[in-house]
């Protein structure tokens, strides 16, 4: 019984760093309308330099300046902020397909740097003994999952309540009012880049706290932890979620890892052990129909966005 719990507690925390991404995501997209494929990249970015700045020194890597690990994760959210500040002067100006080919483009890239220069990421050994919260619980596997669980989720529910504030607020009508019809917002003096600029930042910030909360809670990290197939995952459970509401983010999230972990079992019990490694394929065609068939039933998500009137003018 303990040991169901232990576990419990670690798909939670797993499945709301998840949620995390997905509220990142949801202001690009389901706020802003912003087509950004290029989470798995941010969220690099932000594992990679909360690691850099925490863990001990190792010889033949820059970094191991061995910080806090809360330092660490203002530095990755600082990190991914400004990348995506730079990225985004470039390509926010993109509409919709040509912004997604542009920012899976930057993840992509951002994946064969960390596999490639050996003496900054470590290359595809990646980089170990970055410090875990709690970790002198370790010996105690639930009291550690537990622990982690509350941490994980006292952080989701401040990323939450921050985001709440601030699309309810003038800033998120205007966020609203460019996506709905940005002509308007251009005639009533509103100016479309500065505020799609904002939100890409913001969001990517977030995405690298995230990825950084991740490699901390993992304890470590590697290039093919940042592949296409995170972003997939991330794009499934916002959309099964539902874009636009920070609930159905966090609820998609949830979900869709659920069902990730459950198809796994089954793949990997049903399996040949030769064949596991093609077979994991399966995951994401399995998702694929069930993200389709949320899609039929409902075409906003299981918590789609409430349509108001757009109030933007406000204050």
């Amino acid at each position: 019984m303990l040991d169901l719990l232990g576990y419990g507690a670690f798909f939670l925390a797993t499945a709301l760093i998840y949620g995390i991404l997905c509220l990142g995501l949801n202001l690009q997209w389901g706020q802003t309308g912003l087509f950004n494929v290029g989470i798995a990249g941010f969220a690099a970015i932000g594992a990679y330099t909360s690691a850099l700045l925490t863990t001990p020194e190792t010889a033949g890597r820059f970094g191991g300046f061995d910080m806090p690990i809360a330092v660490g994760w203002l530095g990755a959210m600082a990190a991914s902020g400004l990348a995506a500040a730079l990225i985004g002067a470039a390509t926010i100006r993109l509409r919709s397909d040509y912004l997604a080919i542009a920012t899976f483009g930057v993840a992509v890239c951002i994946q064969l740097v960390a596999l490639n220069l050996e003496g900054l990421t470590g290359g595809p050994f990646g980089i170990g003994f970055i410090p875990r919260p709690f970790a002198a619980l370790q010996g105690d596997a639930l009291s550690f999952n537990l622990a982690n669980l509350a941490l994980v989720a006292a952080v989701a529910i401040a990323v939450y309540w921050a985001l709440e504030r601030l699309i309810r607020g003038p800033w998120g009508r205007v966020l609203r009012g460019i996506r709905e019809d940005e002509a308007a917002a251009v005639e009533l003096g509103k100016n479309p880049f500065v505020y799609r600029l904002q939100a890409f930042v913001l969001g990517s910030a977030i995405m690298g706290l995230a990825g950084a909360m991740q490699g901390h809670f993992i304890g470590f990290i590697a290039p093919e932890n940042y592949l296409s197939p995170l972003t997939f995952q991330v794009w499934a459970m916002l959309i099964i979620g539902g874009s636009g509401n920070n609930r159905g983010a966090i609820l998609g999230a949830v979900v869709v890892w659920g069902f990730w972990t459950l198809s796994g079992t089954i793949l990997a019990s049903v399996v040949p052990t030769e064949f596991q490694a093609r077979s994991a394929a399966l995951q994401i065609v399995a998702i694929g129909v069930a993200l389709s068939a949320v899609l039929l039933l409902r075409p906003r998500g299981i918590l789609g966005e409430v349509r108001t009137v757009s109030r933007f003018l406000e204050r």
